[in-house]
């Protein structure tokens, strides 16, 4: 797959500030980094969830805030990172006005710089395409753990192994081939695709998880 990272500029956050769901649309082939001590690792997003504040019933933000969820009440442009399952962090992008709790998973993307760092970090990886192919895996090859939840996107935060930093790019082209379906593992109202069909992905794409329902 080639690398598609060409005349690509950082994102401010104010770009965040924006509904949920246009902001989990427009970052589909945009290029996360991050950047520590070890490296930068870059991962072409192709796969996201949007989540609402209080009047989603998916949401970890529709009981308001608390310790688990405060960044995604934060101002836009921060990255929210929970724990999952007793051995996963996820991370999240938050978006929206300050106080809405709404925010955007990244569920899958495409590893195109720092490929070797990605691969240390995951070796139980099959394949390069599976690198970061589902939440979990996309948050590892970044590097990105509870020690991040609340960094803003362009900044620097303190953390056990050294310091991180950051930054989203867009492509100068959009994406025009993208398709939109339910959320996955999310039971009740919340996953239902009439009502929430907030997840989307590059139609095609090989990085994309695989579907699963609640």
């Amino acid at each position: 797959m080639p690398n598609l990272s060409l005349d690509v500029t950082p994102l401010p956050a104010e770009w965040f500030a924006r509904d949920v769901n246009e902001v989990a649309r427009d970052l589909l082939g945009a290029e996360l980094s991050a950047t520590t001590a070890e490296g930068t690792v870059t991962v072409r997003l192709t796969e996201v969830e949007a989540y609402g504040g209080a009047e989603d019933p998916g949401s970890h933000a529709r009981r308001g805030p608390t310790a688990r969820n405060a960044s995604m009440f934060a101002s836009a442009g921060r990255v929210y990172v929970y724990f999952t399952y007793g051995m996963h962090w996820c991370a999240n992008l938050v978006t929206g006005p300050e106080g809405e709790g709404s925010a955007v998973l990244l569920r899958a993307g495409e590893v195109i710089e720092g490929l070797e760092l990605a691969r240390r970090r995951r070796p139980s990886s099959r394949s390069d395409r599976d690198l970061a192919s589902g939440p979990a895996r996309l948050a590892k090859a970044l590097g990105l753990t509870g020690e991040h939840d609340g960094l803003e996107i362009g900044g620097a935060a303190a953390a056990g192994t050294g310091s991180m930093v950051v930054e989203l790019r867009a492509a100068p082209a959009g994406v025009t081939a993208w398709e939109r379906g339910p959320r996955t593992g999310v039971s009740g109202p919340g996953g239902s695709a009439a009502e929430f069909p907030w997840r989307y992905w590059i139609a095609g794409d090989p990085t994309v998880s695989r579907y699963r329902a609640a």
